[in-house]
């Protein structure tokens, strides 16, 4: 029995808790908010973000980095993405180098359009990184109900150690080592179940939804072959399947939130009722900068940045958007002809 630290206190790092718990690991798992320490520690539950489930014991709550870190055989991150940063500049000094860490944050940093990946080689340097993403909402990996991931790790060995750390014959890993790919897939999955939360709003039928699945796919794998990922990753779990999990599902929080908006309710709104955090809101505008600076074409992405930041209403957009001209498919034809493209990002440090 090894023991495990978890940097998070939200719903998906409460229920890694568990999936980690059930594989027989001890369980520290450090949060920002005290009433969450309280509850889990007193009560056995996450009132705050993971309501009615019961925490199976082994499970321990700290407010201190350094009892979460500074005996674990690996730490899960899972904090929300645009704080990434400063919470493992605070990990750092609690985390003994050579420690491995596991990024479950789905999300571009704005500004930078650093990966997490990319945020973590300057903030834990000393740290082998890993990536975890796939189709996995909290309610139901929290309660053992069946799925698979991905594992993403440019180091083999380590891969296949935190695999066996990790897996379970209801939480399935499967290893991958396209970093870069396994997170562009999680950053656009968000900002596409926006994309079709709105058409959902919008009454505007389930056929249109699945063009925006599909296209928005196409814009994923333009992205990330532009970066230097691989093509197959987004036909995998951490690409198609986490992408159809959370554009066909009111319960992905991105798609409720799109669903609202086409709705006809306001952004500030819907966000002022929810006391979790919507990656896709913040990831909008860091992937159409980044698309920008790469010179690659994402009406659906740039229309969801639109609407988020620029006040733009779904009503026009989504008329702009259908009124594009027509194309030719695949759209990642051109990308493949060309040939490997660079793996570094503008303005964001080297993964490697």
């Amino acid at each position: 029995m090894a023991r495990v630290g978890v940097i998070g206190g939200g719903a998906f790092g409460t229920a890694m808790a568990c999936v980690l718990r059930r594989r027989g690991h001890e369980i520290t798992l450090w949060a920002r908010e005290a009433e969450v320490v309280e509850s889990i520690n007193r009560d056995r539950v996450n009132a705050t973000f993971l309501r009615g489930v019961r925490l199976p014991d082994g499970i321990d709550a700290t407010l201190d980095f350094g009892a979460a870190a500074g005996n674990a055989v690996f730490v899960l991150l899972a904090p929300p993405a645009q704080h990434m940063r400063a919470v493992t500049s605070q990990l750092r000094p609690h985390l003994p180098a050579g420690v491995p860490v596991i990024t479950c944050s789905k999300g571009l940093e704005q500004g930078t359009c650093a990966l997490m990946s990319q945020v973590l080689a300057e903030t834990l340097p000393d740290a082998p990184v890993a990536v975890l993403s796939g189709p996995s909402f909290a309610a139901e990996i929290s309660i053992d109900q069946p799925t698979g991931v991905t594992l993403a790790c440019v180091d083999p060995v380590l891969g296949e150690r935190l695999e066996r750390g990790i897996g379970t014959p209801r939480f399935r890993v499967y290893l991958s080592d396209d970093v870069i790919g396994s997170q562009i897939c999680g950053v656009m999955k968000n900002v596409l179940s926006i994309a079709t939360g709105i058409v959902t709003g919008k009454k505007l039928g389930n056929s249109m939804r699945a063009m925006l699945l599909a296209r928005g796919l196409a814009e994923t794998v333009d992205l990330g072959l532009a970066l230097g990922a691989r093509l197959e990753t987004f036909l995998g779990l951490s690409g198609i399947g986490d992408i159809d999990l959370s554009c066909n599902s009111p319960q992905s929080r991105n798609m409720s939130l799109g669903i609202a908006l086409g709705e006809g309710r306001r952004l500030a709104e819907v966000l002022g009722e929810r006391i979790t955090v919507q990656e896709g809101v913040h990831s909008a505008s860091a992937v159409a900068a980044l698309a920008g600076r790469l010179g690659v074409e994402m009406p659906i992405a740039a229309m969801v940045d639109r609407i988020l930041n620029h006040g733009a209403a779904p009503d026009d957009e989504i008329a702009d958007l259908l009124a594009l001209p027509f194309g030719v498919e695949p759209a990642v034809v051109p990308w493949l002809r060309r040939g490997p493209a660079p793996a570094s990002l503008p303005l964001a440090p080297s993964l490697d």
